[in-house]
């Protein structure tokens, strides 16, 4: 269930969000960030994901963002748990004078096939594959999505 602004913009002010985000890395390794269109983290290139909404599963949460997000269905089963993440910015969708607090769960999907229907100007501008090792290095890339890939890394290394 989606809410009207004034009940969401109270829901923002009150409570944290609680999301999914999208860790999607190609057969290449590389990784898929989108150049986001709303606040917050407007204009950062950000890794997919959205909100879960209330009464919402999950597997019934990933298998809808994903198809929103990627213009493709994935099962949750598809996908590997990174963790939980706390987001926290000075502003909101709605403007500067809310801050917002996601509680991001963030999952690493990793593809063998293409993508070839992201929904444009929905969320993002733009998409783009990024080598893991640029991305961490550009100055565009949010931070939150950056410590994604810096932990993926650890774990890399402690396995």
């Amino acid at each position: 269930m989606f809410l009207d602004k004034d009940t969401f913009a109270t829901v923002i002010a009150s409570s944290p969000l609680v999301s999914i985000d999208l860790v999607v890395i190609n057969h290449l390794g590389q990784a898929l960030l989108g150049q986001r269109l709303n606040k917050p983290a407007k204009d950062d290139w950000f890794v997919p994901g959205g909100r879960i909404v209330k009464n919402e599963s999950l597997a019934g949460a990933f298998k809808r963002l994903t198809l929103d997000e990627l213009g493709s269905q994935f099962s949750i089963d598809e996908a590997t748990l990174l963790g939980p993440y706390d987001h926290f910015y000075r502003d909101c969708v709605f403007g500067d004078d809310i801050s917002t607090h996601y509680v991001a769960i963030a999952y690493v999907l990793k593809l063998e096939r293409q993508l070839t229907n992201l929904p444009l100007h929905i969320q993002h501008a733009q998409y783009q594959w990024f080598d893991i090792d640029a991305l961490l290095q550009a100055e565009h890339v949010h931070a939150h999505s950056k410590q994604y890939f810096i932990d993926i890394n650890k774990r890399a290394q402690i396995d």
